[in-house]
């Protein structure tokens, strides 16, 4: 399963049960997947109190969405361990 593809669905609540499942399971073990997570949260948090986002989380995020474009060669976008946080992350 490649989480990067369902995070934003998954944290809109727009998943299913058992994928809403495994997407957590995975953003407990994944650092990667995780900060993107917690980067969404607070972007989304900020527009929804009306605020401009923090310009780092955007970058963050825009960097992390070109990454999904463009996956490094051997990058199952499964966001192991050994898999390399976005800058400023």
């Amino acid at each position: 399963m490649q989480v990067a593809r369902l995070l934003q669905s998954y944290l809109d609540g727009e998943t299913d049960e058992i994928t809403a499942r495994r997407v957590a399971a995975h953003l407990k073990d994944c650092r990667r997947c995780g900060l993107e997570a917690s980067v969404y949260r607070e972007i989304h948090n900020a527009l929804a109190r009306r605020v401009e986002p923090d310009a780092g989380a955007v970058q963050r995020l825009r960097a992390f969405g070109e990454s999904l474009m463009n996956p490094a060669a051997g990058d199952d976008g499964g966001g192991g361990e050994s898999a390399t946080p976005p800058a400023g992350a």
